[in-house]
């Protein structure tokens, strides 16, 4: 009896490879946006400002920065969680891929975050620049938007912190 359930909870994470596959959907949904701006981008280069165009570019690196993420997420999840990923020698290879982690995929997931959150951040800054009046409204919702990647920013170093104190040393122990 034990063993039979012991193999259901085991045969059980394959429930993750559909969600993994999904994904892969959204990752292509979002490939589809990137070159939708990009299409866009292009058609108006001549009439958008400079500042315009250096929002639009960040937009572009945030779109590229959660691609990556879930790409991230995608493999090293699947890998770490569902099953090894066989990758035929002398084809494509992703460097970091096997050496991920549930702990180094936190960071580094936490890690993008703050990327992506700084990206907003700046975009923030510089839309309030266009802007003729620094209201209370902008500088309200600017006040926020810095808050709230802080938290980001202090959550990563944290978790950071914890990783360090908690696993460094079960880390060392392998290598």
């Amino acid at each position: 009896m034990e063993r039979a359930i012991e193999k259901l909870l085991f045969s059980s994470r394959w429930i993750l490879a559909p969600v993994y596959l999904g994904m892969s959907l959204a990752l292509l949904a979002l490939g589809i946006k990137f070159f939708f701006e990009v299409y866009h981008l292009l058609h108006t280069i001549l009439e958008v400002t400079e500042a315009d165009l250096v929002l639009r570019l960040l937009a572009l690196v945030d779109l590229v920065l959660v691609g990556s993420l879930i790409v991230m997420v995608m493999f090293s999840g699947y890998e770490n969680f569902v099953s090894k990923i066989d990758v035929k020698d002398g084809g494509d290879n992703l460097g970091w891929l096997g050496k991920l982690d549930a702990s180094s995929l936190k960071l580094k997931v936490a890690a993008s975050i703050v990327a992506i959150s700084s990206i907003h951040l700046l975009r923030a800054f510089m839309s309030i620049g266009n802007q003729q009046v620094f209201d209370d409204t902008a500088g309200t919702k600017l006040m926020w938007f810095v808050i709230i990647h802080l938290t980001f920013v202090v959550s990563a170093v944290m978790m950071g912190v914890l990783d360090k104190m908690s696993f460094a040393s079960h880390r060392d122990d392998k290598h």
